[in-house]
């Protein structure tokens, strides 16, 4: 499951929770390939909310089978390109970064 985060940070966090905030809601957010989006007002939250909409009507499903099916539990990773056609601009791909294999 995608995680897109949207975070209000204060810039002058007082714990270390509320310091390495952003690091971990980003940290989750790309390990499941969605991302964070900050917001330093709660005015502009609409904004994020748009971009995710966006990219949710934007989305593309891909197959994929490994080539070592060996059902070991290791992590396997993953990597997703995308290439646009001559004279369009550069594609942004937001993708897990790997699995892990099945146990049996």
């Amino acid at each position: 499951m995608e995680i897109a985060a949207i975070g209000i940070f204060d810039p002058c966090a007082q714990t270390p929770e509320e310091r390495t905030g952003p690091l971990r809601l980003d940290e989750i957010s790309g390990a499941t390939g969605g991302r964070l989006f900050r917001v330093d007002d709660v005015d502009a939250m609409s904004d994020p909310a748009e971009k995710i909409a966006t990219e949710l009507g934007n989305r593309y499903a891909i197959g994929y089978q490994p080539r070592d099916m060996a059902s070991d539990g290791k992590w396997r990773k993953v990597k997703v390109k995308a290439n646009p056609a001559p004279g369009l601009p550069p594609l942004t791909v937001y993708a897990r970064t790997g699995y892990y294999a099945p146990l049996q």
